[in-house]
């Protein structure tokens, strides 16, 4: 007997878009767990919160966005034919978005370990399952009974022909949009912005979040909806209470010392003094106190409050930071180029003591990166990847593959420049930016950006404009937002805002912020961007110093390129059998060679020299007959007329039995066997291609006597149209 199953679902309409969310079908022992739904797309969001016998101290939340090959009807590409460990890169990025907006929404003082599960299940070609996840994560946690300070809702935003789209389709966003923003948002502010734009300006960025985040609101009344049906009691969290006779002893200890220490400029030197006050604080204490086990964390808690207290009211009353620059000041820029002999690019970008080195290869069409999605294959002959060594800021520890950080921080690089990329019609070249962070304090994913830029001015990329990115923070002090230009690592982390912009001097081409407080209103928004392009404006103009325009050509170590066009009907003496004679011509010269059904041949050389090697070696296949020219050709096949004769590869001709010597032949074989060179002349080629030989003309010739074409037209029983043709074999052989 079948048991009735009744799991609770709640339905809305947001934009063009219905939305499904239900509970109750699925993963019932997490604490969360909910499917949303729109269209074909379907993803289960579950949400599971374990306490820990031994705090941290920090809060472990985990976050995994899993895409399943059988939720689009696909078999996984891999050896193994399954879902393997490591996520993708897609998957990494999507794990961080669901991540940042949700991370400071937990009260402080909770210090379980929460772990969040997307699983996409079922996938349409229509609907972006990423920030369905995203509010399916929010839903899952709202009606738990883990405490969490929500709900956030989320979308992406699509620009088209000067209209907002809401939810834009996989193809609206590639074909259509000029812009792809994803926005996260509580119901009172925006938590988190993330996209790429094509050259929008400031304005239509900050509308873009503003229109987004007033059409989501139906997704959160669904989200209360639900909970009121179905939500279970919140955890109780007690705010962790500070002891105030220790408080006002670290105070009295350390304030003097500390103010001092957070006036030294240097990064290292700083953290060095810092280190010095809370040493001598916890060494004065521990005679007070001996036998307090958790001394050092609640000393260290104090110190971090105390720090950004000192920094934010320095920075509201006197207008200066940490390094002691004002609000707007973008730090020192240095700028070289073209530093590396042997590489096809590079660039150092310095801005105070955050640099990037960036290096740039060029490769063929053959080095494309090939991915599987769950909209099918794709690839993308452009990429920028991040590497960030434990030595850009002092540290030693082990090195392991790239981190989440160092996969999103590329990704957001790699945006930024990709609208200014030529087109593979333009610069058929695959393009790979590597960014070295040599130093790291503050914004080395916008070092990243600029260093690339100048990195694939110096490979002669023929890019449409320059690039810059900027970050941009906030300290929030009472009642009033103060936006900092060109953050510190330490201004990051004591402040309220991490928004990184990049873009050229006309519009956008990156955005993406983080925000650690519930939210920012909409014109301290509009006002960051604004001042954002002030800085970005500063910065290319040092930039211009260094390279105002891509070099006109590119290194003479990186690939040669080159098209030459061959008759379609050659291709396959080009490939040869079974590929056999394509593999020698690249062995040869070490050559990835393209060839196109149109005869497009595009080839891509190691050196000048090989290049014109694997030019000559392809368009010798391509050669035709010319009238009147001697040949010595090879004979293939006896035919009871005569013989079929190779002049050129790939091109025969007929030699009747009648042209096969001065004297009478009666029997082909009597003259001539396959294998056997043999010298002829072309004496007709035909309007359909067809080629007539003439060994006979050729003797005469060869005599002294003269030799007159018109006089060896095809004789009475000749084949005319059942001949070889000139410019290939048929399907003779």
């Amino acid at each position: 007997m079948l048991v009735p199953f009744a799991p609770t679902s709640l339905t809305t309409n947001v934009g063009d878009l219905e939305v499904k969310i239900e509970t109750g079908r699925m993963a019932n022992q997490a604490d969360g767990s909910v499917i949303v739904q729109s269209g074909g797309t379907v993803i289960l969001v579950t949400a599971v919160t374990q306490t820990l016998e031994v705090d941290r101290g920090f809060f472990p939340l985990t976050c995994h966005y899993q895409e399943m090959a059988y939720a689009s009807g696909r078999v996984p590409g891999n050896y193994f034919r399954r879902e393997i460990g490591r996520p993708s890169d897609h998957e990494t990025l999507v794990s961080r978005l669901i991540d940042r907006p949700i991370r400071p929404l937990f009260p402080k003082g909770f210090r379980d370990e929460v772990q969040i599960i997307a699983t996409v299940l079922s996938a349409d070609k229509k609907c972006n399952p990423d920030v369905l996840a995203l509010t399916g994560a929010s839903a899952a946690l709202h009606i738990s009974r883990i405490p969490f300070m929500g709900p956030i809702a989320a979308a992406r935003v699509g620009y088209v022909d000067g209209n907002f789209v809401l939810f834009p389709t996989y193809k609206g966003v590639e074909e259509h949009s000029d812009l792809n923003l994803v926005i996260a948002a509580s119901e009172d502010a925006v938590v988190m912005v993330e996209g790429g734009a094509n050259f929008l300006s400031e304005e239509i960025v900050a509308d873009a979040i503003a229109w987004g985040h007033e059409n989501i609101r139906p997704l959160f009344d669904v989200q209360h909806k639900l909970r009121e049906m179905v939500g279970t009691e919140k955890i109780e969290v007690t705010p962790p209470e500070i002891d105030a006779e220790l408080a006002a002893k670290v105070e009295e200890l350390a304030a003097a010392e500390l103010g001092q220490a957070l006036q030294v400029k240097a990064k290292m030197e700083r953290k060095d003094a810092k280190k010095l006050v809370k040493s001598k604080v916890l060494e004065a204490l521990q005679e007070v106190y001996p036998e307090r086990e958790t001394l050092k964390g609640e000393v260290e808690g104090i110190l971090g409050d105390m720090e950004k207290n000192i920094v934010r009211q320095r920075i509201k009353n006197d207008g200066i930071r940490l390094d002691g620059r004002d609000l707007t000041t973008v730090r020192p820029l240095s700028i070289e180029a073209g530093l590396l002999p042997r590489t096809h690019g590079s660039a150092v970008f310095r801005r105070g003591e955050t640099a990037a080195l960036a290096v740039a290869t060029l490769g063929s069409s053959r080095d494309e990166q090939r991915y599987e999605t769950l909209v099918g294959d794709k690839t993308k002959n452009f990429m920028l990847h991040y590497n960030f060594p434990p030595y850009c800021v002092g540290e030693a520890r082990m090195l392991r593959g790239p981190s989440r950080r160092e996969i999103g921080h590329g990704n957001l690089a790699e945006r930024s420049l990709l609208p200014v990329m030529p087109s593979a019609d333009e610069f058929p070249f695959t393009v790979r930016v590597v960014s070295e962070i040599m130093d790291s304090n503050g914004s080395s994913s916008m070092a990243s950006v600029c260093g690339g830029c100048m990195a694939l001015m110096d490979a002669g990329v023929p890019i449409k404009e320059p690039v810059a990115g900027i970050a941009m923070g906030l300290c929030k002090v009472d009642d009033e937002y103060i936006i900092l230009t060109d953050i510190l690592g330490d201004e990051d982390a004591l402040g309220d805002m991490d928004f990184k912009v990049a873009g050229t001097r006309e519009g956008v081409t990156a955005v993406q912020m983080d925000i650690k407080i519930a939210g920012i209103p909409q014109d301290v928004l509009k006002r960051a961007l604004l001042q954002a392009h002030d800085a970005r404006v500063h910065i290319l103009d040092h930039m211009k110093e260094c390279l105002e325009t891509p070099r006109a050509e590119v290194s003479e170590h990186a690939p040669q390129y080159k098209t030459v066009t061959i008759n379609p009907d050659k291709i396959r003496d080009v490939i040869g059998s079974g590929g056999k004679t394509i593999k020698a011509i690249t062995a040869a010269t070490e050559a990835d060679i393209d060839i196109d059904d149109s005869g497009k041949i595009s080839i891509f050389a190691p050196t000048s020299e090989a290049m014109k090697k694997a030019e000559e070696m392809i368009l010798y296949y391509d050669q035709t007959a010319e009238l009147g020219k001697n040949y010595v050709g090879k004979v293939i096949k006896l035919i009871d007329c005569g013989a079929i004769v190779e002049v050129l590869p790939g091109c025969e001709g007929l030699l009747h039995v009648s042209q096969m010597d001065v004297a009478r032949v009666e029997n082909p074989g009597d003259l001539l066997s396959v294998g056997q060179e043999v010298s002829v002349k072309v004496v007709e080629v035909q309007s359909n291609g067809r080629i007539r030989l003439s060994r006979k003309a050729w003797l005469l010739e060869e005599a002294g006597e003269e030799v007159n074409l018109d006089d060896y037209s095809a004789p009475k029983g000749a084949p005319r149209s059942g001949g070889p043709r000139g410019g290939g074999r048929g399907g003779r052989r």
